[in-house]
């Protein structure tokens, strides 16, 4: 997804509110950040709760995203949009700009599509006939898990994919994982995660070209890490003054915020045998799993994010939750460096108190 899920949760009515207060508070106390308006850029599946949260929200969102459209390994693009997210868009006035995406984030396919003269020159065409025949807004490229030796290749595609959407009238964009440096890192995982995910997007160069990047700030842990936050704040922060150091103009950064949450849990593999398993959950299954287990989560002021640690027959589950809470500071982290606006995935999983969030 782009690169494949939340307030501290409290049982008591009375609590909630007073959670809910401070998340006003939180966005609506700093000060020192001057007052913007941001672009509010939601992806979205085809999934019904997805498509349901934007019908509903369509006034608060400036882009819709959904994540339906896919290159086969020939270079042609198949997918549709759901006619209700293409009428809530119109009605509500907010831009439609699908993801178009290598499906599976499947490494073969799209190194052949970036490699192969026909493949390739065949997807470029596809996507501008794409967005002018459906008259989109604008396209999103969604590419991940490509080989840092594809780094030229993938650069150079997209930057003749933004020249064919601009001939029609159409912006492009691209999703991008983020990275802290240029230094593959310490370890196995590390120098494995900048080879096939991270270290491929040459920043500077897609932004000259391209009219924003979505900064995916999210999944810095996954079910396949060691458990984490979703996307901690120091963890956010020092990617995106990484990217800035590089020269991209803050205008042409959009943060990517996660509306889900992630639970670890014991788990038994048929090859593997015991393991921790990790994945991404709703935040409607956060509040089952605090109801069930009589969780109170805790607040890590450092991370903004909150956190669930407990005891299952004797083994320990960790959640590490995304809330209206944990978004609003991640909001304000987009306002303090005065991006052009944030990113969120996705519609469906997020905290309903995430729409009180100025």
């Amino acid at each position: 997804m782009p690169y494949d899920v939340r307030r501290r949760v409290f049982h008591s009515r009375t609590i909630r509110c007073a959670v809910i207060l401070g998340v006003a508070l939180i966005a609506t106390s700093a000060s020192a950040v001057e007052a913007q308006r941001l672009e509010a850029l939601w992806y979205a599946t085809g999934s019904e709760k997805s498509t349901q949260s934007f019908v509903e929200h369509a006034s608060q969102i400036s882009i819709v995203s959904p994540q339906v459209f896919a290159f086969d390994r020939v270079g042609r693009i198949t997918g549709h949009v759901d006619p209700r997210v293409v009428a809530a868009a119109k009605e509500h006035g907010v831009k439609l700009i699908p993801l178009v995406m290598n499906p599976g984030f499947d490494q073969v396919l799209m190194h052949r599509v970036l490699t192969n003269p026909e493949a390739r020159a065949r997807a470029i065409a596809g996507v501008a006939a794409l967005c002018r025949e459906r008259r989109f807004d604008g396209i999103q490229f969604d590419i991940e898990n490509v080989n840092v030796k594809d780094r030229d290749a993938l650069t150079s595609f997209m930057q003749q994919s933004a020249t064919a959407l601009h001939r029609v009238g159409c912006s492009c964009s691209a999703a991008v994982v983020p990275r802290l440096s240029d230094d593959p890192g310490p370890t196995s995982y590390h120098r494995w995660m900048f080879e096939n995910w991270r270290g491929v997007y040459d920043y500077k160069a897609l932004a000259d070209s391209l009219d924003f990047l979505s900064y995916m700030t999210y999944a810095q842990h996954t079910g396949n890490s060691t458990p984490g936050p979703v996307a901690g704040y120091t963890w956010m922060e020092q990617s995106l003054q990484f990217v800035l150091s590089l020269g991209v103009p803050a205008q042409k950064i959009s943060l990517g915020i996660p509306s889900y949450s992630d639970w670890w849990y014991p788990a038994w593999d048929k090859k593997a045998g015991p393991r921790a398993r990790g994945g991404d959950i709703s935040y409607a299954r956060v509040t089952e799993l605090v109801d069930r287990y009589h969780l109170t989560p805790t607040w890590d002021d450092r991370e903004k994010t909150a956190y669930a640690i407990w005891s299952d027959a004797g083994v320990n589950n960790l959640m590490w939750i995304e809330d209206a809470r944990a978004f609003a500071a991640k909001v304000q982290l987009a306002k303090k460096y005065r991006l052009r606006g944030y990113s969120v995935w996705v519609l469906g999983t997020e905290d309903p108190a995430v729409w009180l969030v100025k």
